[in-house]
């Protein structure tokens, strides 16, 4: 199984992890360099936070062992695959209900920002074979993809 693990100490804050993330998951087809910053639409599955000590912080879907979103899911739209380990989401069963963004222990999950009826979480760009976007963009390579026992 692969995980995307985070060393925050080589993270300088640039955000191409949440602007990769962005393009990666826009609502129409296009390139980077027409992505729409301000199309709410264009929802970033990762954050970055400034610490009180300047340093930053990224925020991203740890894929749990024993994920609190998975377990606090009332309708079953969150369900952790047996064979990646990943977390995943289906929009369709999802009942609005927001326990997931509440359980989450380290705040990564959020309700879409255009209608507030889904879950923004990291999918690990399951439909990308390069795998994730937000590790590719990463020039300091504080974002990386290990793989980890099961």
């Amino acid at each position: 199984m692969k995980r995307i693990f985070i060393d925050a100490a080589k993270c300088d804050g640039c955000k191409n992890c949440t602007v990769a993330c962005m393009q990666a998951h826009r609502p129409d087809a296009g390139t980077i360099y027409d992505l729409d910053l301000t199309d709410i639409r264009c929802e970033s599955r990762n954050h970055i936070v400034i610490s009180p000590d300047g340093s930053y912080k990224p925020i991203f879907c740890r894929h749990c062992d024993q994920p609190e979103c998975v377990l606090s899911c009332m309708s079953g739209a969150l369900a952790k695959d047996p064979e990646t380990g990943h977390v995943l989401y289906d929009e369709k069963k999802c009942g609005s209900c927001f326990m997931c963004v509440m359980n989450c222990p380290y705040g990564v999950l959020k309700p879409d920002t255009a209608t507030r009826t889904k879950v923004i979480k990291c999918d690990f760009c399951k439909d990308d074979p390069e795998g994730p976007s937000c590790v590719r963009a990463c020039p300091k390579q504080a974002i990386f993809v290990q793989e980890v026992d099961a």
